[in-house]
């Protein structure tokens, strides 16, 4: 009985990574509707791991449920400012986390060098308007500085933040204006956790958070006007 158990588990958290994968990637986009039925089919397996997943899905906000399928949802304006307040909140804090733990010798060398080339990684491909991959190298970088501050109901939380966040504005994504001063604002917040700064720190990763929020919000609703 816990064999089975533990495939249906496995099953479920297959079918929930694949199909937040779909959804993430905008292949289906804020007001997509999707049953059970039609999901199966997508990830060719059985209804009942994909009924499951549906249920998480709806848990992180994702998609809520309507009739007998889903649909992919996305924030509304106060709902998305407000997400990114908590995510401002939030990174704030494991910037300071990460850097007052760097301080007391308790990240390995390795590990910043590591974040430090991911930033790296992250500005080249920014630079070079390699739009999709940029995004996803910037997730990984804050994704990254959350593991590395060691607090796992902040990383949790993020996560579905940032799910939340990248659905509802898949529609406003483009090349950021200012490529030069995001890729500027990852170098500071490196140097003040690789200083220690735990203030400075976390108000570099409160601004870059808000400064996003604003370029977001400006450009989704100028694709709002007529």
């Amino acid at each position: 009985m816990y064999a089975i158990a533990k495939v249906f588990g496995m099953q479920t958290d297959v079918a929930c990574a694949r199909l937040r994968e779909l959804i993430l990637d905008g292949a289906y986009p804020p007001g997509s509707r999707l049953t059970e039925l039609e999901a199966a089919a997508v990830l060719d397996m059985s209804r009942t791991p994909v009924r499951e997943a549906l249920r998480a899905l709806a848990a992180d906000g994702l998609v809520r449920p309507t009739g007998r399928g889903v649909v992919v949802v996305a924030l509304e304006s106060g709902d998305l400012d407000d997400a990114y307040q908590v995510r401002a909140a939030l990174e704030a804090l494991t910037a300071e986390t990460l850097a007052i733990r760097h301080r007391e010798g308790h990240v390995a060398p390795s590990a910043m060098a590591g974040l430090r080339e991911l930033a790296v990684t992250t500005a080249e491909a920014t630079a070079e308007g390699r739009l999709a991959e940029a995004v996803g190298l910037n997730r990984r970088f804050h994704r990254r500085v959350a593991e590395l501050a060691g607090n796992a109901i902040a990383l949790q939380t993020l996560e579905r933040i940032w799910d939340q966040i990248h659905v509802s504005t898949l529609r406003s994504l483009a090349p950021p204006a200012r490529s030069v001063h995001v890729s500027d604002q990852h170098e500071r917040l490196l140097d003040a956790i690789s200083d220690g700064r735990s203030d400075d720190a976390g108000r570099i990763a409160r601004e870059h958070v808000l400064d996003t929020r604003d370029t977001t919000v400006t450009r989704l609703n100028t694709r709002d006007i007529p």
